[in-house]
């Protein structure tokens, strides 16, 4: 975990992933930390994420824990996790919730100041993240996001400024405030938020790229569940083809078998030889 804070100290890329499976390509692609992505676990459960519409289910806390312990195990870097919003209103449950992180071996984790609906009171959002910290212990990375331009009427960015670093005083390590992709704006956030900032791409149309925002000061690069949506777009793509053509181009993106099952076994070999 001391690695993971270390890395704060410097500029990295922190790609997410939502199985095993996808944990072990993104460490072998040698990247030094990777994160779990919510939405990408609850699409491959065939759940939504988020901003759901009215009546949709939320992926449970606990079924969302044991995709967490499954990417934890698979891989030897550190991981950080989309906690969410913690997983319930009060302080308490937040703190809950960072216990619980810890036991699942992950080395840092996000806690969202919105609930699903609008964000939260900026009182309680910092007595959430005060919690949070006292449950966190030294090592664990906490990070305080703020959804406020996620918002379906952002709120000004100023507004996002304040509760970063609220968030910073209340003892968040890392502030992300995504929804930012104006290169302008994002310069704002980095001269004016009092911390590390992690900055996420790929969301809808941004062509943002890691050497713009390492130029600018970032120092955490993560990418939601943009890896897990282009897979599930591959997936649709597959389909049309298949259906539409009959043909199979597809296939030459693939992985062959022999090469994955040797990448997992290596994976596999190393975990067990960890535990002994």
């Amino acid at each position: 975990m001391t690695a993971f804070r270390e890395l704060h100290s410097g500029a990295f890329v922190m790609p997410n992933a939502w199985d095993a499976g996808s944990a072990i390509v993104l460490a072998e692609a040698g990247f030094p930390a990777l994160a779990t992505t919510s939405a990408g676990i609850a699409f491959s459960l065939g759940a939504g994420d988020h901003t759901l519409p009215a009546g949709a289910p939320a992926v449970p806390a606990d079924v969302m824990f044991e995709r967490i312990e499954e990417i934890t195990r698979a891989v030897g870097v550190p991981v950080n996790g989309d906690l969410e919003d913690g997983y319930g209103a009060r302080p308490e449950d937040v703190a809950g919730t960072i216990r619980r992180a810890r036991e699942a071996g992950l080395a840092g984790g996000n806690i969202e100041d919105y609930d699903g609906r609008e964000l939260y009171d900026e009182q309680l959002s910092v007595e959430r993240i005060v919690a949070a910290r006292e449950a966190a212990g030294p090592d664990f990375v906490l990070t305080a996001r703020t959804d406020g331009q996620l918002l379906a009427a952002p709120t000004p960015l100023a507004n996002s400024i304040r509760r970063a670093n609220l968030f910073r005083e209340a003892g968040a390590d890392c502030l992300y405030v995504p929804g930012v992709t104006d290169l302008e704006q994002l310069r704002l956030l980095v001269r004016e938020v009092d911390g590390p900032l992690n900055v996420v791409i790929g969301l809808g149309t941004s062509t943002l790229t890691v050497g713009q925002l390492q130029e600018l000061g970032v120092t955490r690069i993560s990418l939601g569940g943009s890896i897990a949506r282009a897979a599930l777009g591959f997936v649709r793509r597959a389909a049309e083809e298949l259906r539409d053509q009959g043909t199979i181009t597809f296939a030459e993106q693939q992985i062959p078998q022999g090469e994955l099952n040797q990448l997992f076994a290596k994976y596999g070999n190393a975990n067990t030889r960890a535990a002994h």
